[in-house]
């Protein structure tokens, strides 16, 4: 990430607030698909690609990873996150833009909502792959393209009173600039056959790919999910490297 976002003072406000801040993992919606996605942690050495304020590090080491090394560009995020968790877990204040790992040193990585802030996605899936050992797992969620380029507009409706989300230049990969939580957010578009393709060609086989839906549960419990029905939020990956 390579926009210190997550440390303007109004920024980190404002995401501090939000119900997966305060929740965890367990008040991130995608959290039970993603975590389906996931190998056993039992022994594994995992590296967890923009690590927040440390949820995903700490359940591993609870699931029994053998050792969890959590990266972040933000020194606030990297605070809260050495303060809540066990010695076993060790933090590396980096950019995932420029990243570099030592090779073959890691069973899984994964990622949380973190590359639609990189402006280049093939540096850092280089050194992801030859920092897995042959054969390891690479989780992550990422923006759904399709959330990551609405119109101006917002939603409208059809004819038959059915929501629709339109789309904002859905096949112009570049720079998008909104307002979330803040002024002047800048994340990367690419659209989801960019995404595969790249991973594909960075020596990833393609093991699962879900556009994230609630289920009707999590709409009881969280009326606002319903509108994740008529356009997906998020772009789940499990992919492995190849040998």
């Amino acid at each position: 990430m390579t926009q210190p976002l997550y440390d303007r003072p109004e920024f980190f406000a404002a995401y501090s607030t939000l119900r997966r801040s305060v929740e965890g993992l367990d008040g991130a919606p995608e959290w039970p698909t993603l975590r389906a996605m996931l190998p056993p942690m039992r022994g594994l050495r995992v590296v967890d690609l923009g690590c927040g304020f440390g949820w995903f590090s700490r359940w591993a080491v609870e699931q029994g990873a053998a050792s969890v090394l959590g990266i972040d560009l933000s020194e606030q995020m990297l605070q809260r996150a050495r303060a809540a968790s066990p010695a076993t877990v060790t933090y590396q204040q980096a950019d995932l833009a420029t990243l570099s790992l030592p090779a073959q040193a890691f069973d899984l990585a994964y990622s949380s909502l973190a590359l639609h802030y990189l402006p280049d996605l093939v540096p850092l899936l280089a050194t992801v792959h030859q920092a897995l050992t042959p054969g390891a797992h690479f989780v992550f969620s990422m923006e759904h393209p399709i959330y990551a380029a609405p119109s101006h507009q917002g939603w409208s409706a059809t004819p038959e009173g059915r929501r629709c989300w339109p789309l904002d230049g859905y096949h112009d990969e570049s720079v998008r600039r909104r307002t979330w939580l803040a002024p002047d957010v800048v994340k990367y578009h690419r659209t989801v056959g960019t995404i595969l393709t790249t991973l594909i060609r960075a020596g990833f086989t393609l093991a699962q790919v879900d556009e994230f839906s609630p289920n009707p549960a999590q709409i009881v419990e969280r009326p606002e999910l319903d509108r994740e029905l008529d356009r997906p939020m998020f772009l789940l990956v499990a992919c492995t490297r190849n040998s």
